[in-house]
């Protein structure tokens, strides 16, 4: 089940790249069914906000008619930074399974663990699904960058 939804994550992440995004994707379900997804499309929305994970929790609340994900698991391929991190713990997804850890600025685990901290709610996190899969594709899109950036510099 981890890998099936995983795998639907990472084909969000896929378009997120496929129009220059950092290639992050998240996906919403609930009793294993799925829910709603995103992708990253801060960049071409030029707003902030526009994250994975904070686009898949609103469409879940809104297709859900609620803001409590409190029955929904995540699953992201990036793990999340702290506006996201702040996000699942707010809307009180029970569960997040994450693709890849984030050195720089990931925060259930990497940088901070904001599921440590003392809030009102702790969702349980298993890292480290499908973990090789995620880092090639942000491997692969940032050489690409980088190549793009040298052969027209």
């Amino acid at each position: 089940m981890e890998q099936k939804f995983m795998r639907r994550a990472l084909m969000c992440a896929k378009k997120a790249a496929e129009i220059g995004e950092v290639p992050v994707g998240a996906v919403i379900t609930r009793n294993g069914r799925f829910v709603s997804s995103g992708y990253n499309r801060r960049e071409s929305g030029k707003n902030a906000l526009l994250h994975a994970e904070i686009t898949a929790i609103n469409r879940a609340c809104k297709r859900l008619g609620g803001w409590r994900l409190h029955e929904c698991e995540m699953y992201v391929t990036l793990e999340p930074c702290p506006m996201c991190a702040g996000a699942i713990i707010n809307s009180r997804i029970k569960t997040v399974y994450i693709a890849a850890l984030d050195p720089k600025a990931g925060s259930f685990g990497s940088i901070c663990d904001l599921s440590s901290m003392p809030y009102n709610h702790k969702p349980e996190i298993v890292s480290g699904v499908m973990e090789e899969e995620s880092r090639r594709l942000l491997k692969d899109f940032f050489k690409a960058l980088r190549d793009k950036k040298n052969s027209s510099g």
